[in-house]
């Protein structure tokens, strides 16, 4: 052991384990009575004071106080370090006999105030040991105590958790967001309605600059995925989803039937109907079988699981690649080529897995615009048809009545919120109930506020019905005459595609017998209809 001088250099270190208000007291009167107590011994010099504020002491790992003052121990920076007890110190056994030992090695010593333990006597490691066993025990105790506990709130309808996108969680409660409960909409109806794929979905978000929520970097497939798959959206609760295995590491693990869930059915204010979150269910399991029967995308792009290799029965799955001038070129191709290659063979060694064609997707919208162009002969009738249900739907719409109505509404909040002034600044009410009344107030005055917004724009479009009409005509006119292009429309009315390597297709329409024989040969296409 090294020699020291005659004054002693001494460090204090204090923890609490969390961060409320009598704990953080305690943690300053500790910091004060560690500086009186050090500066009342005249050979002592207080080095410096290491405080770890709302940290457990089951591990060290996230301890930055701790862990910097046992580097600065190795270093040499001080002779001695002093703390309240060892639960503070650690309530890890191995962590306190451990740590102990090396700084003694380089010549630390540890001074326990409330349990009269000095690492200069002979006896300290088993009292040492017998104290940190206690403070371990202590430790497990009250582990399952607090899981005990949230159990039992759980069971209660209690709700653990941080906000996420459409619900607002306080005091153990989900409350709807309407901004973010928008978002969720949207995403279940670009799935649902539009029938388009998570990784889509993501794509057009992040270009429209839709934020995500608090905790979600960036919109991604299993952002998206996660929120098709959350039964919260749909009003149920379920709990317990992870737990902690050990109370010592406090790493947590996917409950994957370690634990019994906790299930509550039409806990909150739904954001989803149950029916619509269902079909979403349904749906994503649709997907699910499709790719695993086909080794392919399910709902990537437009013919995306339609188009089936005839040589192998492997699908066809979308590629893209840049020529040298940045142009992008867009086709089809076997799963089964693209994965297994050449395969070497006796006679030739360059024999492919799948010989099948690529085709161009450009060739293949371009025959599909002619085959719907063909089929819809009575376009017009078609048109008309479409025209007619939209016309039905701007009449029964809302209009200004329901404006005034939530207007109204809006107007006797505002005189309830200064109201509520009024009593707080008078002493009638205390500033806790005025802030809770408030809060209440404002939710209303949100969700007021948006359908005040929604019947609005509803009144526009009623005031633009002409140019709405003209403008769907058009669009739907271009459609069924093939000049127009729709992912959903044309995924909707396509059902399968059949690929012969001779560049022959064989192309089926769903609800309509005949099957389409299509030849393309350097850009041109030869159609013919078949029974």
């Amino acid at each position: 052991m090294k020699e020291r001088s005659v004054r002693i250099r001494v460090a204090a270190y204090c923890r609490v384990s969390t961060d409320k208000l009598d704990q953080a007291n305690s943690l300053e009167s500790q910091q004060r009575y560690f500086y009186d107590y050090i500066n009342r011994n005249p050979l002592w010099d207080l080095c410096e004071i290491y405080v770890d504020e709302g940290i457990t002491g089951t591990n060290t790992l996230k301890r930055e106080s701790f862990n910097r003052m046992v580097e600065d121990g190795r270093n040499g920076k001080f002779d001695m370090i002093i703390t309240k007890e060892v639960s503070r110190f650690a309530r890890n056994l191995l962590d306190s006999i451990a740590y102990t030992r090396e700084l003694r090695e380089h010549g630390i010593r540890l001074l326990f105030l409330n349990d009269n333990i000095d690492t200069i006597q002979p006896d300290h490691e088993f009292r040492l040991a017998m104290m940190a066993s206690l403070a371990q025990e202590e430790s497990r105790k009250t582990s399952e105590r607090v899981k005990w506990g949230q159990r039992r709130r759980m069971e209660q309808g209690v709700v653990f958790g941080r906000d996420m996108l459409g619900y607002d969680v306080r005091g153990g409660k989900l409350y709807i967001n309407e901004a973010g409960a928008e978002i969720v909409r949207l995403i279940y109806h670009k799935y649902l309605d539009e029938g388009k794929g998570c990784h889509v979905i993501a794509n057009e978000l992040r270009a429209a600059g839709i934020p995500t929520s608090r905790f979600m970097k960036e919109w991604s497939y299993t952002a998206i995925l996660r929120i098709l798959k959350n039964e919260k959206y749909c009003g149920d609760l379920i709990q317990q989803k992870t737990y902690t295995p050990s109370y010592l590491s406090h790493k947590k693990k996917a409950n994957l039937g370690e634990l019994n869930y906790v299930t509550i059915r039409n806990h909150h204010e739904a954001i989803i109907p149950r029916e619509r979150f269902e079909a979403v269910r349904r749906e994503l399991q649709r997907r699910h079988d499709l790719r695993r029967s086909k080794n392919g995308f399910a709902n990537r792009y437009a013919l995306s699981g339609k188009i089936i290799c005839a040589e192998c029965g492997s699908t066809f799955i979308h590629t893209v690649k840049k020529s040298s001038n940045d142009r992008k070129y867009e086709s089809w191709s076997c799963v089964a080529k693209n994965k297994k290659g050449r395969i070497k063979n006796p006679k030739n060694d360059k024999t492919p897995g799948c010989d099948n064609v690529n085709l161009s997707e450009d060739d293949i919208r371009s025959v599909l615009q002619q085959i719907i162009h063909s089929v819809m002969s009575n376009r017009e009738d078609i048109v008309d048809s479409v025209l007619d249900t939209v016309d039905e739907a701007l009449r029964i719409c809302p209009g200004q009545n329901d404006a005034i109505v939530f207007e109204n509404e809006i107007k006797k909040l505002e005189a309830k919120k200064e109201k509520l002034l009024d009593l707080c600044l008078s002493g009638d009410i205390e500033t806790p109930e005025y802030k809770s009344a408030c809060e209440r107030l404002n939710a209303e005055y949100a969700a007021l506020s948006n359908k005040l917004n929604e019947e609005k724009a509803k009144r526009d479009m009623l005031t633009d019905k002409t140019q709405i009409m003209s403008s769907i005509k058009e669009y739907i006119d271009m459609l069924v005459r093939g000049a127009e292009w729709n992912d959903i429309f044309y995924r909707s009315i396509i059902d399968k595609i059949c690929v012969h390597k001779d560049r022959t297709i064989d192309i089926r329409l769903k609800g309509i017998p005949e099957t389409w024989q299509v030849r393309i040969l350097k850009g041109k296409a030869e159609i013919e209809r078949v029974k």
